[in-house]
């Protein structure tokens, strides 16, 4: 039966219907098949969504909007160029900072893409190239996921439960973020070199600095108010994205001065478009998830892996190789819905850490958003840069390379990446 619904559903998608509405008809057949009445599904979708977690999900979609709306952006990457100053790759580098600034409020790689996209893409292709700029971006974008607070996070540690905190989990993912940013800045610098990029920006001023930073002190304490407190256990990640999405509110229309009361109905109508694909795919994918669980799918593939290894690396290596080939052709939401009641249990029963495994699994996922042949980052540019896919490609295996390699880096040295989580007390 499992392999039947499972058929129906890849079927489904190669006719280019929605993922969810994908999940929805093969969970139908699942349940007509398994003699279940369908009215069961309604329940599934309900209970599978009916969750406070996932409320954060619509609120930090929409502070993103407000930053960008507002300028607020604007205000971050201006720092940013200062901050850098004149040296080579500038512009690059400024993307990269910009991105972990938008990251640390918004969450998700789609929305910053398209954010940094719209404000760096020009710069990037007139002094760059454009496949260039387009790859960064995009590889940019990937930061949104890995650094709290990550939408992919919320929606792993909701389908989790108690077995993961998802405090742990946001901390967890800061030192992979900064590592990729890192190592991708230093990649920036190594092509303007070899490439001749040219200088642009102003040298580096100190009291440039100063006076920009000063200027943009209150942009800058939107992360630290947000994130420092979901961390700290002073609200949770729900009403941290509420304090974000007022904070926005506030410096748009009192700070920049750039954000109208005409803008918000846009802005709430993007936030929930977002908002509303990434609770389709949970809601049917959870129908899915059941016909799984009762056809024992679970059981039977814990049988096949335990066949192959008894070594909790091995079996980390095995699943990283599964979401690399899953990466490249499965939205990630739907991923995590289908797979994580399966493995995460199986990992537990291997000894390994919830958290370790949990960051393992993410950012695997995550780097599939930017391979092809269905990276979804790769079309938000494709959109933005109104560039075919291939030059794009050219462009990101070394970011692919350097997001990999810090995955990897996390699989084999939990003890390093694990060290912030467990100084904090988990």
């Amino acid at each position: 039966m499992s392999t039947i619904v499972a058929l129906v559903f890849f079927a489904i998608c190669l006719l280019g219907v929605g993922i969810g509405f994908a999940f929805g008809v093969a969970g139908m057949i699942g349940l007509w098949m398994s003699g279940l009445p369908i009215e069961m599904m309604a329940s599934k979708m309900m209970f599978a969504v009916n969750s406070f977690p996932l409320l954060a999900i619509p609120f930090f979609m929409l502070a993103g909007e407000l930053m960008v709306r507002g300028g607020i952006v604007t205000v971050a990457i201006n720092f940013a160029n200062t901050l850098i100053g004149r040296v080579r790759g500038s512009i690059g580098h400024v993307t990269v900072v910009s991105g972990l600034g938008l990251a640390s409020v918004s969450g998700a790689a789609v929305a910053d893409a398209a954010a940094l996209g719209g404000a760096l893409m020009k710069p990037l292709g007139d002094n760059y190239n454009k496949p260039f700029g387009a790859a960064l971006i995009a590889a940019t974008g990937n930061l949104g996921p890995i650094l709290p607070p990550s939408t992919a996070m919320i929606v792993y540690a909701t389908i989790a439960g108690p077995t993961l905190s998802l405090p742990a989990l946001f901390i967890g993912g800061v030192l992979p973020a900064f590592l990729i940013a890192g190592l991708m800045m230093l990649y920036v610098y190594l092509a303007a070199r070899r490439r001749n990029f040219p200088l642009t920006g102003a040298p580096f001023n100190m009291s440039e600095v100063v006076r920009v930073g000063f200027r943009s002190l209150p942009v800058l304490m939107i992360p630290v108010i947000v994130i420092g407190g979901i961390m700290g256990g002073v609200f949770t990640a729900t009403e941290g994205g509420a304090i974000a999405v007022v904070l926005a509110l506030l410096l748009g229309f009192f700070f920049t001065r750039e954000l109208k009361l005409s803008d918000l109905p846009e802005c709430l109508i993007n936030a929930a478009i977002a908002t509303g694909v990434v609770a389709v795919i949970i809601a049917f994918a959870s129908t899915v998830t059941f016909i799984f669980s009762i056809d024992h799918v679970p059981d039977m593939l814990r049988a096949i892996i335990e066949g192959m290894t008894s070594d909790p690396t091995m079996f980390l290596v095995l699943i990283f190789l599964m979401l690399v080939i899953i990466g490249m052709f499965m939205e990630s939401t739907a991923a995590y819905v289908m797979l994580v009641p399966i493995f995460a249990p199986m990992a537990l029963s291997y000894g390994i850490e919830p958290l370790h495994f949990a960051l393992v699994f993410i950012l695997t996922l995550i780097v599939g958003m930017l391979t092809p042949p269905v990276g979804v980052l790769l079309f938000v540019m494709m959109s933005i840069s109104n560039l075919k896919m291939g030059p794009i490609v050219r462009e990101v295996w070394p970011y692919l390379v350097i997001q990999f390699g810090v995955t990897l880096a996390v699989l084999f040295l939990p003890d390093v990446f694990l060290f912030l989580p467990r100084l904090a007390g988990y």
